[in-house]
């Protein structure tokens, strides 16, 4: 029996290249808000808290989920980074319950329940203090890079503009896509740092830092490789509304 798992879903950017001034996780796909889709994966999967960081003209972001139930709303005011964003829910995530933290990003919406699953599943049956949920990809340009060490075990990720020219061409991603345990997640969260090219914290160096202090850290390519698609540019909605609907999901319009 799967035990009581909070999602954390990352909503606050304002996504400078979709060319307008709505949130980014506001624009319709299939003619519905894309983080609509999203909370929809959640839910089919089993998980009932929801914990939605907003950011930009988070009044929209609000408005848009006020009929939904199970919804929490975490503010990051600035735009810090993931971790940053995470680090906003702490309040949220210390007096909740201490099964699992998920983490997804709110601009995926062909998030699959079942790779939603999977994810928990791997990460309960693992004993893991943190699971992360990848897949590979051709052509990986602008994602986070798995760096694993000379015996195939997770090392760190790296992200793409801090990534060595070897780096760059390791195939298996980061999706966005964790499984956390609530207290490690809390102390990775602490000593997060910022040293890297962008000067943001990033969610991605939690793992590496847990894996640091001799906590149990795994990856596995155990996402769809639908889920390879998300959404940063109008060409990259299209794409995904193609996927979509080759995939049969409903229509709004």
């Amino acid at each position: 029996m799967m035990v009581r798992s909070t999602a954390v879903i990352l909503a606050a950017g304002k996504g400078t290249r979709m060319k307008s001034d709505l949130p980014k996780v506001l624009f319709p796909v299939l003619g519905r808000p894309m983080i609509h889709w999203v909370l929809d994966a959640l839910e089919t999967s089993g998980v009932t808290r929801k914990i939605v960081v907003v950011g930009y003209r988070d009044d929209l972001v609000r408005s848009e989920l006020a009929g939904r139930t199970g919804i929490e709303f975490a503010l990051q005011a600035e735009q810090l980074g993931t971790g940053h964003a995470v680090q906003m829910c702490r309040p949220l995530l210390e007096t909740g319950p201490t099964g699992p933290i998920l983490v997804v990003a709110g601009d995926s919406p062909l998030i699959q329940p079942n790779s939603v699953r999977a994810v928990l599943n791997e990460f309960q049956q693992g004993g893991w203090d943190c699971f992360m949920g990848t897949l590979l990809k051709d052509n990986p340009f602008g994602l986070g890079r798995i760096v694993r060490d000379a015996n195939g075990r997770f090392s760190r990720i790296v992200e793409q503009k801090d990534a060595s020219e070897a780096e760059q061409a390791i195939r298996e991603v980061n999706m966005s896509t964790y499984a956390f345990d609530r207290d490690g997640l809390l102390q990775a969260l602490e000593n997060l740092g910022n040293n890297n090219a962008q000067r943001e914290y990033y969610l991605t160096d939690c793992p590496a830092y847990l894996l640091s202090v001799g906590k149990k850290v795994e990856a596995k390519p155990v996402l769809s490789d639908c889920e390879a698609l998300s959404i940063n540019t109008l060409d990259e909605l299209k794409a995904v509304e193609a996927k979509m609907q080759e995939m049969g999901y409903p229509c709004a319009n």
